[in-house]
């Protein structure tokens, strides 16, 4: 079954700063037309910084959308022309002041592709030096440090719901038990 649908036409209802919206009409594979609502995101990095002692930085800040405050990994969209590991140095900087000796790229994933086209980049960071953090004007982060066993538990306690910081989390359990090849 060709499961593709093709554009017929795509209006944008929202141009915003971060974000923009676009209504489209689409022709289905059985010939019917349908609407989406599409989210254009810049895309973004994430990071997993794990220190020599196998523990990970996380950032605790207040999301607006949850009306709460969130435990993540760091992370922040792609500026204009922006690599995406580059992106993530910054970031990991910004928001914890580390920089790490290495940073290693280990997974792409699309956010929520069921309205958005987000992709994260998530990588990776090692060798960590600590430095002074340098957050932008807007944001007020604090950084924690976890055991993987402390953060898996507060996963499904239900404390940690963000999902990029799931996988980072999920795949730095994997990074110290050495079954991800950081050579």
């Amino acid at each position: 079954m060709d499961y593709n649908e093709k554009t017929v036409s795509e209006e944008q209802v929202y141009k915003g700063n971060i974000i923009n919206v676009y209504h489209t009409t689409v022709t289905l594979p059985d010939g019917r037309q349908a609407t989406r609502d599409i989210v254009r995101h810049p895309g973004a990095s994430a990071v997993i910084p794990v220190n020599e002692k196998g523990e990970v930085y996380m950032v605790r800040q207040f999301r607006k959308p949850l009306d709460a405050i969130s435990l993540e990994i760091p992370a922040g969209k792609l500026d204009p022309g922006e690599e995406p590991a580059h992106c993530a140095a910054r970031e990991l900087k910004e928001e914890t002041g580390l920089t790490a000796g290495r940073l290693t790229h280990l997974i792409s994933v699309h956010s929520t592709p069921g309205f958005s086209d987000e992709v994260l980049h998530i990588f990776a960071a090692t060798d960590l030096n600590e430095g002074e953090s340098c957050a932008d004007d807007d944001e007020f982060i604090s950084t924690e440090k976890y055991t993987v066993g402390q953060l898996l538990d507060m996963i499904m306690e239900g404390r940690i719901t963000d999902a990029k910081s799931i996988i980072g989390i999920f795949l730095a359990e994997k990074i110290i038990n050495g079954r991800i090849d950081m050579k």
